[in-house]
């Protein structure tokens, strides 16, 4: 499945098929929120939030190619991500695209 952040593929004519999302909501773990408070104090990247949603984004954009292809998608345009807070401790991330069909 291609997946591109543009509208459009450079010499691709294509029909569209409609919107495709994919999402996940993660919580954190206990074990990382306690490692994480303590680089607050010090400063500097929090690898264990970073891991945790390189994971979430990874498992929300394989759903999204899962419903593509159900849908017999040759590919998704227009490839976006977002995220949110659902509640304390736990983050919504969001894949979503148009599914388009070559021709």
């Amino acid at each position: 499945m291609k997946l591109v952040s543009i509208e459009n593929i450079p010499g691709q004519n294509f029909e569209v098929i409609g919107v495709v999302k994919g999402t996940i909501v993660q919580s954190k773990n206990l074990g990382k929120d306690f490692m994480a408070g303590m680089k607050t104090l010090v400063g500097g990247e929090i690898e264990g939030y970073t891991e945790m949603l390189v994971e979430a984004r990874q498992i929300a954009t394989k759903r999204m190619v899962d419903e593509a292809e159900k849908l017999g998608a040759d590919a998704i345009v227009g490839v976006r991500f977002g995220s949110s807070s659902v509640m304390q401790g736990a983050a919504e991330v969001l894949a979503y695209g148009t599914a388009v069909k070559f021709i």
